[in-house]
C-alpha cells in the first residue's frame, strides 16, 4: 500500500516561482500557496486576518508575506502576525509533495488557528 498524499491536488511546484504566491480555492476556501525566498511550499488561508484581503496579492520576504492593504506581516510556517495591524494567526493548512505535484489539506490547520467559514 502506497502513501498517498492527503488533501487536494492544487497545482504543479513548477508552477510558482521564488517568491510568488498562487490563490487558489479549495472547496470555496480560499488558500495562498506560497513558495518562500529559500524555495519551500506553503500553504495559507489566503484571507488577512485584520482586514478582508488577499495575501496572495503580497509581497514574499524569508518566510513572510505581509498584506498590501495595510502592511501586516504574517510567517508562512507558523501563520503568527509579524507585523501590526494584524494581531490574530492566519491558518496554515499541512501541504505535502508527490514529485512535483503539490496537495493541501484544508482539513488540517498545523497551527490551530481559526479557519473561518469552511
Amino acid at each position: 500500500m502506497s502513501d498517498q498524499p492527503q488533501g487536494e491536488l492544487v497545482c504543479n511546484a513548477n508552477e510558482i516561482q521564488v517568491k510568488q504566491a498562487l490563490r487558489i480555492l479549495i472547496d470555496d476556501y480560499p488558500v495562498a500557496i506560497v513558495k518562500d525566498s529559500m524555495g519551500q511550499i506553503h500553504a495559507i488561508g489566503d484571507t488577512c486576518s485584520h482586514a478582508d484581503i488577499s495575501l496572495s496579492e503580497g509581497e514574499i520576504e524569508g518566510c513572510a508575506i505581509e498584506c498590501w492593504g495595510h502592511g501586516s506581516q504574517f510567517d508562512l510556517r507558523s501563520g503568527q502576525p509579524l507585523q501590526l495591524p494584524a494581531y490574530d494567526p492566519v491558518p496554515v493548512f499541512a501541504v505535502s509533495l508527490d514529485g512535483d505535484d503539490v496537495y493541501v489539506d484544508v482539513t488540517n490547520v498545523v497551527n490551530g488557528a481559526s479557519v473561518q467559514n469552511y
